[in-house]
């Protein structure tokens, strides 16, 4: 990481900047354990799928480097909706064949102890997906907000850069990175394959209910486990997470993300409920499923806010030695000087 910020030094937009760096470095550690897994298993990635990501995520990464370095065009609004959205894709292109290698630990199936816990919970899984799947309009709107996953990881970073919340760009994306990792360590040591299946309940059986996602896990996670599957395309991987949920995790994540924005909280509070909802029924999800994955997103925006405050911290010692060096001794520029 360069000590020579090619931004203006304005406080928060450069500890975003440094951030911004940072994460690149936590991205960096992913792809090697991606590599590394790629090198020592027989598993491989299909050619396309993967130049397609690099392209992408080439493309949008350089030019908000590009941008931050430009003494004529830089704009910190470009500069943060770029590289966040780069960062998140090469995250989610990066974990994604990771869950799959992951699976192929093959440790024993947990199904009949996640849904015994659901049972100790007092949570009536079938009387749920019956209640939902008799009201068309309702398996409607849950079946939409399951889908939601997929969009607000490219709304965010515009969103908040709209607003000039850049360093809540990066502290997003560090959590989003992390909560990703500990679900699929976890998966590997707590593997299973959705609630469906253990209690004899056949999706095809369902009228108004999408369970496409969980017919992809149902597909997918055994051919892994039994080592028939191990040549990975991007464009075509499906979650095989159960457990934890990684849905649950995202819909408090982008909540929290978005939270500062007082007058999306509405929206943000439907969309993001509807996912959770959701998420047990579209998903064939265990109710403790949820429990975790929103304790992985809970760990995971902690760790990403201390990073932050980590980062601020360097700044502050930064701009300290630079005042001290250039006019003599001074009192310290107190961290809190550089938050809103």
């Amino acid at each position: 990481m360069s000590a020579k910020l090619p931004i203006p030094p304005d406080g928060e937009t450069e500890i975003a900047w440094r951030f911004l760096l940072t994460n690149w470095i936590v991205i960096g550690v992913m792809a090697a354990a991606l590599g590394l897994s790629i090198l020592f298993t027989n598993f491989s990635i299909e050619q396309s799928g993967l130049m397609i990501a690099v392209g992408y995520v080439g493309l949008y990464g350089g030019f908000a480097h590009a941008n931050a370095r430009s003494p004529v065009r830089r704009d910190p609004q470009v500069m943060f909706v770029l590289g966040g959205t780069a960062q998140i894709v090469l995250i989610t292109a990066i974990m994604a064949p990771l869950t799959y290698v992951a699976a192929a630990m093959n440790m024993p199936m947990q199904d009949s102890n996640l849904l015994a816990a659901d049972r100790a919970l007092g949570f009536d899984w079938a009387a749920y997906v019956r209640f939902v799947d008799a009201h068309a309009m309702l398996a409607g709107w849950l079946n939409s907000g399951y889908a939601m996953i997929r969009w607000p990881i490219f709304a965010i970073p515009v969103i908040l850069a709209a607003v000039r919340r850049y360093r809540r760009i990066e502290e997003f994306t560090l959590a989003f990175g992390a909560a990703l990792v500990a679900t699929t360590i976890i998966s590997a040591l707590i593997p299973a394959i959705g609630v469906y299946q253990e209690i004899g309940l056949d999706p095809a059986t369902l009228k108004h209910i999408n369970v496409n996602a969980y017919l992809d896990q149902l597909r997918d996670l055994p051919l892994t486990r039994d080592g028939l599957l191990r040549h990975l395309d991007l464009m075509g991987l499906g979650g095989i997470v159960t457990f934890p949920s990684f849905h649950a995790a995202s819909a408090v994540l982008y909540a929290w993300a978005l939270w500062p924005l007082r007058w999306w909280r509405p929206i943000i509070v439907l969309i993001n409920g509807l996912m959770l909802a959701a998420t047990p029924i579209d998903g064939g999800h265990y109710f403790v499923d949820l429990i975790a994955g929103i304790a992985i997103a809970i760990a995971a925006i902690i760790a990403a806010k201390v990073v932050g405050r980590l980062v601020a911290r360097r700044r502050a010692d930064a701009t300290f030695a630079g005042a001290t060096a250039a006019t003599g001794p001074a009192a310290p520029m107190p961290v809190g000087a550089l938050t809103e």
